[in-house]
């Protein structure tokens, strides 16, 4: 009778367990169905809809919405809160599936939220880029902190599940860690200092041009972040630079120049000194045909009539006044380039000579044009200097340039004549 009694028992527990798994399997069957039917329903029903209401609308900030898939994102927590419901009424509690179940999905839905919550700040920063006018405010260095902060306590989060524990009673063992965190995360401080003070001493905002030798950064700033800030090239490379480098460092920042309306023309010609001399006046009758030297020759003429007059001095004497070519060539600079339609008539133009050099004597051009257009401005450079150059030889000047192969067998060629 025993026997039999306990043949009983056994079979009874078999059954209760076969029971239980089968309870657990179509637990289990049940919630993945409803959390995958209705996933589909937020994905490709509802944010199908919202996705189509959004293309109708004439605002541009709902597009960016879908731009950083603000609405996936949210739709990916339904099945997550589905779950996260399911589970405990469809699974036994004692069953140690569901619970791993339940620590999973408060994981995940943990770091969905910090997801869905990332892709918002995504939206704020791309908004504020497209319509803000002053561009000084650090907000990608800011909502990249927030972010950390984000995740740092979506990580916090999980562990208190896996340990069962309270998040505070983890929160409260970081104090010894301080030290540790402090030196991990040394270049994000450094970084978020940074950023801070570029933003309150208006250094360098995006879009300015500027330039950094020691990095091999030439070029437009297209994002400031925490740790690093983006500058694409004129080679429409990327230099990535450490914020704080501009901090540490320095750059040269040419908002200035774009704000001005004009961009500055520095270059120099340089004067072989053997070649100047002083004007005799048939030479100068002839300068007079040059409609842009009229004025001035006439001008020079009668100042230098006048002082022989008052010395009683001749043409030919060596202590009257006479016009030299080199100063003449600088007078006719002077007026083209006030005419000239490219340069700007508002800003500082000049022709001044430099201390000479064992090259000869520098004359440099010192004003600005009025386009600001690289390609435009290299083109009107370049104009005015071919100009000058193919002009200098009808003032009896030389530019000068180092002797090269051709200089020395023209000179061989004259020797043997």
């Amino acid at each position: 009778m025993s026997e039999l009694i306990s043949t009983w028992l056994t079979n009874q527990g078999i059954a209760e367990a076969y029971l239980a798994m089968a309870t657990i399997f179509v637990g289990c069957m049940l919630i993945f169905v409803i959390s995958a039917l209705g996933y589909y329903l937020a994905k490709y029903q509802v944010l199908a809809f919202v996705n189509k209401m959004v293309s109708k609308t004439k605002n541009t900030w709902d597009d960016v919405l879908l731009e950083h898939n603000v609405f996936s994102r949210f739709a990916f927590l339904i099945p997550l809160f589905v779950l996260l419901f399911l589970t405990p009424i469809l699974l036994p509690e004692q069953a140690l599936l569901g619970a791993v179940l339940v620590v999973f999905v408060k994981i995940a839905l943990s770091f969905q939220i910090a997801r869905s919550i990332s892709a918002i700040l995504n939206v704020i920063r791309s908004l504020y880029q497209n319509t803000a006018r002053d561009r000084y405010l650090p907000l990608s260095s800011t909502i990249q902190v927030i972010k950390l902060v984000i995740y740092l306590v979506a990580t916090i989060l999980s562990i208190s599940f896996i340990l069962d524990k309270s998040p505070i009673y983890l929160l409260s063992g970081l104090g010894a860690l301080t030290a540790v965190l402090l030196l991990v995360f040394q270049d994000t401080i450094k970084g978020l200092v940074a950023s801070i003070q570029i933003s309150a001493n208006k250094m360098v905002a995006p879009g300015d041009w500027i330039e950094i030798p020691n990095y091999g950064a030439d070029g437009d700033v297209i994002e400031i972040g925490l740790n690093t800030v983006k500058v694409k090239n004129f080679d429409n490379t990327v230099t990535t630079v450490p914020t704080y480098a501009l901090i540490n460092g320095s750059f040269k920042n040419w908002r200035g120049m774009l704000n001005s309306g004009g961009r500055r023309i520095k270059r120099s010609i340089i004067i072989d000194i053997n070649s100047i001399s002083f004007y005799q006046s048939a030479e100068i009758e002839k300068l007079k045909e040059i409609s842009l030297l009229k004025d001035y020759l006439q001008q020079k003429s009668d100042e230098i009539t006048t002082s022989l007059k008052t010395a009683n001095l001749s043409n030919d004497n060596v202590n009257s006044r006479q016009l030299t070519n080199v100063g003449t060539f600088r007078a006719y600079i002077t007026a083209y380039l006030a005419k000239h339609e490219k340069i700007h008539d508002e800003m500082t133009c000049m022709v001044r000579q430099l201390a000479a050099t064992d090259s000869g004597l520098p004359l440099e051009i010192y004003c600005f044009s009025n386009d600001q257009n690289w390609k435009n401005y290299e083109g009107i450079q370049a104009d005015i200097f071919d100009h000058l150059f193919a002009m200098a030889p009808v003032f009896s000047l030389r530019v000068f340039q180092h002797p090269t192969g051709y200089d020395w067998q023209k000179s061989r060629s004259s020797r043997q004549l």
